[in-house]
């Protein structure tokens, strides 16, 4: 068993230096800073609601500056992520549901590339929710979300996510304020539920630009090998863009909450967008105190012939 292994087991960690003690909170201060503030279990805020205003999307709070440099870093992250996945996967205690939630053109499927593509598929799974199905509408709306959460041991990745059904259907009229409401306090017992029952909640909104978004949207136009990734109703729902906004705006507000936060990204730069993700899940998977199960003593001694 090397050292790498054994303080795993142990539950030791390089970060449980003073040094690293120290730098893990100044980490958490600055995740704090993009935390939308929590609201209680009644959906109301016991503080001051934050606006979309408030968070600038071309920031780069994490960045060291060069671009390069950054993609190393993501690189190197996205392999220790891997590790913890393994050790996350072997302890069982826990179930991990990261949820990405954006605009089109926001980065979901590139932080799934760049962040969690080298986990095992053992224990890494992702969903892409679109429109519901026949069978799916004929149920109620978090039907089909319930049956996709993780279980023990597991870590799973919406893209997209439950939270379409209030953005799309108030943005559309299809659903009154008051029935909009009745869902923001219906998704908040739910992920209660499934917090109270070991998952661990992690949810991103990929917050880019209306110009960015214009840029990347013309670029699937031009590049005739990127055509597939765009569809006309992308630009309908870019002429909704200010009602769109809005509509995260309120969501945001009524379901963060202590068990569920949401962390606003700043998504116009993809590189910094897929740093700050894989901080924030490293963070999580080192405050669960991981540990491997504890040794089989059958196997003590044996010999394979």
């Amino acid at each position: 068993m090397n050292s790498k292994t054994a303080d795993a087991a142990s539950g030791r960690n390089a970060s449980d230096s003073p040094a690293g003690k120290g730098e893990r909170k100044a980490l958490a201060e600055k995740l704090l800073r993009w935390q939308v503030p929590e609201a209680g279990a009644d959906g109301k805020k016991n503080g001051k609601a934050c606006s979309l205003a408030d968070f600038d999307p071309g920031a780069k709070p994490f960045s060291s500056g060069d671009k390069a440099r950054d993609k190393e870093t993501v690189d190197a992250l996205a392999l220790e992520l891997d590790g913890l996945q393994n050790l996350f996967y072997a302890d069982r205690r826990y179930r991990l549901l990261v949820v990405l939630q954006g605009t089109d053109t926001s980065g979901k499927d590139g932080t799934l590339r760049g962040v969690f593509s080298r986990m095992s598929p053992l224990g890494v799974h992702t969903a892409a929710w679109k429109a519901p199905n026949e069978d799916e509408r004929a149920r109620d709306y978090l039907w089909r979300i319930h049956r996709k959460v993780p279980a023990a041991g597991e870590i799973m990745v919406f893209n997209r996510s439950h939270y379409e059904d209030v953005l799309v259907p108030p943005v559309n009229g299809w659903i009154t304020p008051a029935q909009t409401a009745e869902r923001y306090q219906q998704i908040n017992d739910f992920e209660r539920m499934l917090s109270e029952n070991g998952t661990v909640i992690l949810k991103f909104m990929l917050h880019i630009s209306f110009k960015e978004q214009g840029e990347r949207l013309q670029e699937r136009i031009d590049d005739a090998t990127k055509h597939w990734k765009f569809a006309m109703g992308d630009l309908d729902a870019r002429r909704q863009w200010k009602p769109y906004q809005q509509a995260y705006e309120d969501l945001l507000n009524a379901t963060s909450t202590p068990w569920a936060p949401w962390t606003v990204v700043p998504a116009d730069s993809k590189t910094h967008r897929n740093l700050m993700i894989a901080l924030r899940v490293r963070q999580a998977l080192e405050q669960l105190d991981l540990r491997y199960p504890p040794e089989n003593p059958a196997l003590k001694g044996l010999v394979v012939q």
